[in-house]
């Protein structure tokens, strides 16, 4: 990927024997999360307004104005004492180096998950949260390394897509080579797993784009372990049009968004 962003950042006071909760579901499933590409989510509910503007400014600070998609909830919780200054302590450059993240700060507990691309970035960004906050706070680090192993996925996809026939999921001739080195470079992963993933344009209807973008997915797994792939190694999903990589107000911006992804996820 040539831009690593973090997902998703969940930041919630505790509540009174409650947990507030990100609007796309709970802290523990990160997974729920959709999140346009180049934007960053901040949800969840904070104690004030003075603590909404001082997270959203920072955020903006980092990732640029009219990047960060606001799903804050204010009052009702009850915060540790100067809980919205160390939370604007947590975002910092580093978390642009994640991807396919979620930072979730749930009172003086902080969970970090994601990818990043080594053992020492990995490490230093949990000691970098660790230095800045006190020691009543918890930080328990989720991150992993594996950009060795998507460099190598990427770079046999070298930014081609996958075509297929049009609204079909019967792969074209030119589909089927790229595969083929798609499938010689999975091979060298031995254990790990990858999550191939469907998109389409915007053209059409919201459930047909996403069924035909899981339809193709399973094409694509179905001709990988023809090929030699376990079947076991492969997960597969579909994301419909909901994460463009261009806009789809062109013919070429359409076609580069009906795309296949591959994602080494352990």
């Amino acid at each position: 990927m040539n831009i690593s962003l973090l997902s998703s950042i969940t930041l919630s006071a505790i509540m009174m024997l409650h947990s507030a909760m990100a609007a796309t579901g709970d802290a523990s499933s990160p997974s729920q999360v959709s999140v346009p590409p180049g934007r960053v989510v901040i949800s969840g509910t904070v104690p004030d307004e003075a603590s909404k503007a001082a997270l959203l400014a920072r955020l903006q600070e980092i990732y640029g104005a009219g990047q960060v998609i606001d799903q804050i909830g204010v009052g009702g919780v009850v915060a540790p004492p100067n809980w919205s200054a160390n939370a604007s302590k947590l975002i910092t450059q580093r978390l642009k180096s994640i991807s396919k993240g979620k930072l979730v700060l749930e009172g003086t507990t902080v969970s970090i998950r994601g990818e990043v691309n080594s053992e020492t970035l990995r490490k230093a960004i949990a000691n970098d949260f660790a230095a800045a906050l006190n020691p009543n706070y918890v930080v328990k680090n989720g991150l992993r390394v594996t950009a060795d192993d998507q460099s190598l996925v990427d770079r046999a996809l070298a930014n081609r897509v996958v075509e297929f026939e049009p609204g079909s999921a019967m792969l074209t001739e030119s589909g089927k080579e790229i595969l083929n080195e798609m499938a010689e470079a999975l091979k060298k992963l031995e254990t790990k797993k990858i999550e191939i993933i469907g998109h389409t344009d915007n053209i059409g209807a919201p459930a047909r784009n996403t069924s035909l973008s899981r339809s193709r997915a399973e094409s694509v797994k179905t001709y990988l372990v023809a090929h030699g792939i376990s079947s076991q190694a492969l997960n597969t999903s579909g994301m419909g049009a909901d994460q463009p990589i261009v806009s789809n107000t062109t013919e070429e911006g359409r076609r580069r968004n009906r795309r296949i992804e591959f994602r080494v996820s352990q």
